[in-house]
């Protein structure tokens, strides 16, 4: 400003490239698209693979990178089975019309069951190859060798590239789900820590989110939520935005919505629109929630877990212990909204979202808009995050219906506001505990009551904000929710009995969270633990070890105490105090069920009396979940995990009244900073002779427990109720005196 007052002048010149549809299906190689001329089943090897002319390979799943590394560990695997150089294969994740439909990414299944359907395909096909091959050499399968692309003789030789055996041609082969796989100790690409491919652009600003994609003539589009969540629509002054220029209202039912050319006249007319809702008051508020979860109409019991007899080892037991822990509801709190383009035509529809479950909501599109689902493609671009059910497929439907309503594709970006008052919640959740011990400390007994909300609504669908609203059918039921498991302690106890309430309603429509239940429940078996070792007199480490039997599980908590400089003795910490600050240090320990995960976590923390903050300074993690194919890529995601739960633990609690959700911002919904961020040190226990067994959840349990547990070592106060603020942690203090 100064150079031009004295006449100067400087000008800048830029050019934005427009995201066209072709960048943005991005994901897709060159030619990808044309090798799919057949559809995609399942069992055919061409459906997860192809070798392309010119010898390099697409391979094809219908699972999706959530940030956590599958993008670049599923090449891995298939490019070590089929010999192929890592660089020249490429990857399309999660396109409904393109990959084999491998069920949702999640519960650690992105490399469990995507990447080992691939790593099985590209088996078979490497099986088939070198008959080929054998073929034309004249030679026995069994004396060839597949590498760098060639297949030779073992003896040496010039041999034959994979294009002139198969390039641009079809494998015609199922996939043998028993093919012999290569040997471990032939790995040279699977085990490494090779970068992960979207890193760079992600840096750079140059990565393709769906926020990004663009279409021609695409509108830009905002779905207008009510004042309160039960309201219905009773008027619309549409006059009421006349002064902003092209701009259409769409009214379905109790759905409205406005499109416009630009997505700042959107954003302008979705404020401006007056609007008249009903009014509606059926939430029971922040305060009464935990007596409403408890108290709530139970729709059914389950009982996980029933060994022995847990009533009677209880009575006579030496010593019984009970506690209570409350897990609140939580968001996603993706950084970024959620966002989706729909191009509905009248025989088709084409969504591009940020959906883990891009298969499973084809089905539920399909359905509610009645069509074909051959007609209905959902393409996965990468959004903000979600770990679980967030707003992705919302905001999908809310561009779906605009689309449909206009006749031209629309884009819907939701607002921050929006995404925190009406994303899926992670149901809050009611644990009690019951534990007995013998005369020398050992555990005899545990009892397990949970409450908790379906994870399905009443109509046993998946409920969408927006084709809820405008009254669209959706037919699709939604599993119930796995928070049955480890609501038991992973230690040698004969007599257990675990029984989930599972209520019928739900205040917030409930979805899940990464390791759904998972986080509460471990939170409160090792915090429980952590006391029935207090009582005893125990050193925390060692009194787990007397409870355990499988050397993979001493292994690991072994690991992470050696790791902390863990030195033996009961809690809590008799020399605490230190500059003014209490310092504890705690440990958690779990085997994670369904996917053969064992972790161990400690940490230390520092707790201030004064104000009651919480500052984690450490955390340490051993982990072991069998086969590790590319160990930076997963000690990114354990970190990630680890920061994401501390976030939970100490920050994250969604508040309501009785219309709507009121934390709607980072003010009222604070989240983990950097500052606040610990230092971490992760050890992997990598066995190749293993299976893999995925490790997107498991090691989020054990870190609740650990910091419940280092707590206590710190200050003598048991927090049972999530999250630990400030306030809570003074509170503590002063009733402990």
């Amino acid at each position: 400003r100064d150079l031009l007052k004295t006449g100067g002048a400087f000008v800048v010149g830029f050019l934005f490239s427009p995201v066209t549809a072709r960048r943005a299906s991005a994901q897709t190689p060159a030619g990808a698209i044309a090798d799919v001329t057949k559809p995609v089943d399942i069992r055919e090897v061409d459906s997860f693979l192809s070798i392309h002319p010119d010898g390099s390979a697409t391979v094809y799943t219908g699972k999706v990178d959530l940030g956590t590394g599958l993008r670049i560990a599923v090449r891995q695997m298939a490019a070590e089975e089929l010999g192929i150089p890592l660089s020249r294969v490429a990857l399309v994740e999660g396109d409904t019309s393109l990959t084999p439909d491998q069920g949702r990414t999640g519960g650690s299944s992105g490399l469990t069951q995507g990447g080992v359907g691939v790593r099985q395909a590209a088996a078979t096909a490497r099986q088939r190859l070198l008959e080929l091959a054998s073929q034309k050499l004249d030679r026995p399968a069994s004396g060839l060798v597949l590498l760098d692309g060639r297949i030779r003789p073992g003896t040496g030789g010039q041999g034959l590239a994979l294009a002139d055996l198969i390039g641009g041609k079809q494998f015609a082969l199922q996939v043998d789900p028993k093919v012999t796989l290569k040997d471990p100790a032939t790995y040279t690409i699977v085990g490494k820590s090779i970068p992960r491919p979207d890193v760079p652009g992600k840096c750079t600003g140059t990565h393709m989110y769906v926020h990004d994609f663009k279409l021609p003539g695409m509108l830009h589009g905002r779905a207008i939520r009510p004042p309160a969540i039960g309201a219905k629509l009773l008027s619309v002054d549409e006059k009421s935005i006349s002064g902003i220029p092209d701009v259409r209202v769409v009214r379905i039912n109790d759905f409205l919505g406005v499109v416009a050319k630009n997505e700042w006249a959107a954003v302008r007319a979705s404020a401006a629109l007056k609007a008249t809702w009903s009014d509606w008051k059926g939430l029971p508020g922040h305060e009464d929630l935990p007596h409403f979860i408890r108290t709530g109409t139970v729709d059914h019991d389950e009982k996980p877990i029933s060994k022995g007899d847990s009533k009677t080892a209880l009575t006579g037991a030496a010593k019984q212990f009970a506690a209570s822990y409350y897990f609140p509801y939580q968001g996603h709190a993706s950084m970024g909204p959620s966002c989706a383009v729909a191009d509905a035509r009248p025989d088709s529809l084409t969504i591009w979202t940020a959906s883990q479950s891009t298969h499973l909501f084809r089905k539920v599109f399909s359905e509610s808009f009645n069509l074909p689902e051959e007609k209905v493609r959902l393409v996965y671009l990468d959004g903000s995050g979600c770990y679980g059910q967030n707003a992705h497929e919302d905001a999908a439907a809310d561009a779906a219906i605009l689309s449909r309503a206009v006749g031209s594709p629309v884009r819907v970006q939701w607002s921050r506001q929006d995404e925190h008052g009406w994303d899926p919640k992670g149901p809050p959740e009611v644990i009690d505990m019951r534990a007995g011990v013998g005369a020398d400390g050992s555990l005899v007994a545990w009892e397990t009551d949970l409450w908790v909300p379906m994870w399905i609504n009443t109509k046993g669908t998946i409920p969408l904000v927006g084709l809820d609203a405008a009254g669209i059918t959706q037919r699709q039921g939604r599993w119930p929710g796995s928070v049955d498991e480890n609501l038991d302690p992973p230690y040698a106890v004969s007599n257990v009995n675990v029984v989930v309430h599972r209520l019928k309603d739900s205040p917030l429509r409930p979805g899940h969270v990464r390791a759904p239940g998972k986080v509460a429940s471990g939170f409160a078996v090792e915090s429980l633990i952590d006391e029935l070792a207090v009582a005893a007199s125990a050193d925390a480490v060692a009194y787990r070890l007397r409870g355990l039997s499988d050397p993979r599980a001493g292994e690991v908590l072994k690991r992470a105490a050696d790791m902390l400089g863990w030195q033996q003795r009961p809690s809590p910490n008799p020399a605490a105090a230190k500059n003014g600050l209490l310092a504890g240090r705690g440990i958690s320990y779990i085997r994670y069920r369904g996917n053969e995960n064992y972790v161990a976590t400690a940490m230390e923390v520092a707790v201030d009396p004064a104000t009651g903050k919480i500052s984690v300074q450490r955390v340490v993690c051993a982990h072991d979940c069998g086969l590790v194919v590319n160990p930076d890529a997963l000690r990114n995601q354990i970190e990630g995990s680890i920061i994401q739960t501390l976030s939970k633990m100490l920050y994250e609690e969604v508040k309501l009244d009785r219309s709507r959700v009121t934390s709607t911002d980072w003010a009222t919904y604070p989240v983990l900073k950097f500052t606040d961020a610990p230092a971490i040190e992760v050890a992997l226990i990598d066995r190749p002779a293993m299976p893999l067994y995925g490790a997107g959840e498991a090691s989020m349990p054990p870190v609740g427990g650990a910091l419940a547990n280092a707590i206590f070592d710190a200050s003598g106060i048991r927090l049972r109720t999530v999250p630990f603020t400030p306030e809570r942690v003074k509170d503590a203090l002063r009733k402990r005196g």
